[in-house]
């Protein structure tokens, strides 16, 4: 049945009006936490560089998991409008997850945001509940999957448990966006919502810092890693756990050293496994081959100071280390997986199945020996991720489907999970 004049308008109220007072927009992004990756990285670019005339944005993220590295300096940097909820953490806990919610649902109810855009599985799950949960004119609510844990991370009923959350959430949710391609494949095979629910919109981050390093800093970075200067320097940064498989990097380096190839492999970064990848160095001959140099301020030094960048996870989005290092010329030997190929296309890399040590050496046999390739690679991957990770790409697709969701608004009230598709926001095909 048609509905009335008067009950469209009623539900017209239920979204808020279309620009604040002051005719801008207000966003609530909320994070997890702002630990060393990709996500926060995104988070803080977005908050800090969206218009300000049109946008206002407010950045709420929790607390630091365990012998995570902090990035809350760049959202600092970007000034960014920022407020730490100390009750939202990485680990599950169900008194502290209530109460992120009561906090969230008093925050919003204060700023009155037009779009809650949530980025993390934990932020999803605690904000996407507030938001449905507070009285009077609804926010269009937006999610982002950064990659996901619904397999290969975790058991069979633990990944089962959460994907029927997801199921849940995605209906409370306006829409839906994965960072790559393949991380929407996924999330549809494994039931989250159908395919029209989501977008694609690919990380942007600052790439230009990459185009001009500082020698001096290059140079001290290898000698750290005790690289000379005909040695092949690997690179490895990110978190030290379990999914990123950071063991096959050890063991190929192992293979390699073992063949008389000069290789080293600089590992950046920290987490719960670091003493016993440490102990797998010592135990594969290789502990003066592989340094582990914790988290880093400044990566630039890293990505130019290392020769090739390498990762081994079994689950991953998409992995700003490989877009860093190929912004600043270097090719990658990367595990096949979820986004990955996005990035490690033939021209600037190579790709080898996941888990399989022996063909992760074999790829980086093959740019040790032949720096031609390797420099050729380099210069490919840089033309290929300039264009399609930058941050003004990313604002500029944020910015249009924000306003497209906005001024959708009245139309949508009260259709809390059927969105219009609309038209995909991503400006050019990643492959």
């Amino acid at each position: 049945m048609t509905p009335s004049a008067t009950t469209t308008a009623a539900r017209a109220a239920d979204r808020p009006a279309a620009a604040g007072a002051d005719g801008r927009v207000r966003v609530l992004r909320v994070i997890a936490r702002m630990n060393v990756g990709g996500p926060s990285h995104h988070v803080s670019l977005l908050s800090g560089r969206l218009d300000p005339e049109r946008f206002e944005t407010l950045l709420v993220h929790g607390r630091l998991g365990a012998e995570e590295g902090s990035l809350e300096q760049l959202a600092g940097r970007e000034a960014c409008r920022v407020q730490q909820l100390p009750e939202l953490a990485p680990e599950i806990n169900p008194r502290d997850d209530i109460r992120a919610v009561r906090a969230l649902v008093g925050i919003i109810r204060d700023f009155r945001p037009h779009v809650v855009h949530t980025h993390t599985a934990k932020a999803g799950f605690v904000a996407r509940i507030a938001a449905s949960l507070v009285p009077g004119p609804r926010p269009v609510v937006v999610h982002t999957y950064h990659g996901h844990v619904l397999e290969r991370v975790f058991g069979r009923a633990k990944s089962g448990v959460f994907r029927v959350l997801e199921h849940g959430l995605a209906r409370r949710s306006d829409v839906l966006i994965g960072v790559s391609s393949a991380t929407v494949d996924d999330l549809v095979r494994l039931g989250v919502a159908p395919r029209e629910r989501f977008r694609v919109v690919p990380l942007g981050l600052d790439l230009e810092r990459f185009q001009q390093p500082d020698s001096a800093a290059c140079g001290a970075f290898r000698a750290a890693a005790g690289a000379r200067d005909d040695d092949v320097l690997l690179a490895y940064m990110g978190r030290l756990v379990p999914h990123k498989r950071v063991d096959v990097l050890i063991d190929a380096v192992a293979r390699l050293r073992g063949s008389g190839l000069p290789v080293k492999l600089a590992i950046v970064g920290g987490g719960p496994e670091r003493d016993a990848l440490q102990a797998l160095a010592a135990d594969r001959g290789v502990a003066d081959d592989v340094h582990f140099h914790g988290y880093v301020a400044d990566v630039v030094p890293v990505a130019h100071g290392a020769d090739i960048a390498v990762i081994a996870s079994r689950s991953e989005g998409t992995p700003v280390c490989i877009i860093e290092a190929a912004a600043a010329g270097r090719p990658a030997v990367a595990a096949s997986t979820d986004g990955v190929p996005d990035i490690v296309r033939p021209e600037t890399g190579l790709l080898v199945p996941p888990g399989d040590a022996i063909a992760f050496a074999d790829a980086v046999q093959r740019l040790v020996e032949d720096k031609g390739l390797r420099e050729r690679m380099g210069r490919s991957a840089r033309e290929h991720v300039l264009p399609r990770y930058s941050v003004d790409r990313l604002l500029g697709d944020i910015e249009r489907l924000y306003d497209e969701l906005v001024a959708a608004a009245p139309q949508q009230a009260g259709r809390r999970a059927t969105p219009s598709p609309g038209p995909q926001v991503t400006p050019s095909p990643l492959r």
